[in-house]
């Protein structure tokens, strides 16, 4: 009776277990062709939209190409190994699927320092930098971010040297801990830093813009009430104009100045509107990259001087938010630039009438 019952239990405990890794196996699949998709279509979206091919866009379709390799080359390898918990691909796929790990999530918290600092000359040095706001520059900042990112994966190649019949795990040897230190600074504490100077810069810059259009804007309302297609203010209040005379002949001038410092007034409020709301979107992608990989990093640090510490569904855990973050950079372009919601919803819409 208690050997039936042990083996009974030991079936409806592998029953539990097969049920739980085929539900991670499901959500963590999930993830991976959302953040494939989301990355895609902003790809896709500026390629197809003259009005989104900027020098600046150029800089925020790298980061989604950069994603797209995440979500490719990188998370539907630690979908298996997350699920398995064992290494069954052998040496040869262990150094791909790390260096392009290390690599491609580097080069995408990179590219949200590249971004940062392309907003940051933009705003602070608006007239010189928009000669020097070329694709060619565009082109060698995102150059500069791979070539650090693929310098921070090499060191991890020279010294692996397990068998591919005796490899059961795959991971970065954290006993090397000059190279743990280094690759967890180059990759996140160095840009994080950064990233938070650059922001805290670009807000104190974009809030003097709004401060300095707040009474132009009161004063562009008080001069339009008053000299409404000519009338006086007492016509403007009853809705009436009053009839042609040498004073409204004598201002004509002054109308036209009051009608082109409106426009211009208005041009200003629009592009204040604009700063406003990129150094926002710039701000939740910051607080979404420190929310997503602090973790990680943190925890990767701890585990190199504490080998106790270590917990393999934590690391996994935190593994996957860093990962998330190549999901949530298209969802927060996407949702919060009135261009890419346009430019979006036209492609959804011609792809569904081509399907």
């Amino acid at each position: 009776m208690a050997n039936s019952s042990n083996a009974s239990a030991r079936v409806d405990g592998s029953a539990e277990s097969l049920a739980f890794q085929l539900s991670l196996a499901a959500v963590l699949s999930l993830i991976t062709l959302a953040t494939t998709l989301s990355n895609a279509f902003v790809i896709a979206t500026i390629s197809q939209s003259r009005k989104l091919q900027t020098p600046a866009n150029f800089l925020v379709a790298s980061l989604a190409v950069t994603d797209l390799l995440v979500s490719i080359l990188v998370m539907p390898v630690c979908v298996l190994y997350t699920v398995l918990h064992s290494w069954t691909l052998g040496q040869v796929v262990c150094d791909v699927w790390l260096s392009s790990d290390i690599t491609c999530c580097t080069a995408s918290i990179l590219h949200l320092c590249v971004i940062a600092l392309d907003r940051y000359w933009a705003i602070t040095d608006a007239v010189e930098y928009s000669k020097k706001r070329t694709p060619g520059r565009a082109a060698g900042m995102v150059a500069t971010a791979w070539v650090i990112a693929v310098s921070i994966s090499l060191p991890p190649l020279f010294w692996r040297q397990a068998k591919a019949e005796e490899l059961t795990s795959c991971s970065v040897n954290t006993d090397h801990i000059f190279y743990t230190i280094y690759s967890t600074f180059g990759a996140f504490y160095i840009p994080t830093l950064l990233l938070l100077a650059l922001y805290g810069r670009i807000y104190v810059e974009a809030r003097k813009r709004i401060l300095k259009q707040s009474p132009q804007k009161k004063a562009g309302k008080r001069l339009t009430s008053a000299h409404l297609v000519g009338g006086s203010p007492g016509s403007a209040a009853s809705g009436r104009l009053d009839p042609p005379s040498s004073d409204t002949a004598s201002s004509s001038s002054d109308q036209v100045k009051v009608t082109v410092s409106d426009a211009l007034l208005e041009k200003k409020r629009i592009s204040a509107a604009r700063e406003r709301k990129a150094t926002k979107t710039l701000g939740i992608i910051l607080g979404a990259y420190i929310v997503c990989w602090l973790p990680f990093f943190i925890y990767t640090l701890v585990v190199a001087t504490c080998e106790t510490c270590f917990h393999a569904e934590l690391f996994d855990f935190f593994t996957w938010l860093g990962y998330l973050n190549s999901l949530i950079n298209p969802i927060i372009y996407t949702m919060s630039n009135e261009d890419f919601k346009k430019a979006f919803h036209k492609l959804l819409r011609f792809r569904c009438r081509a399907s």
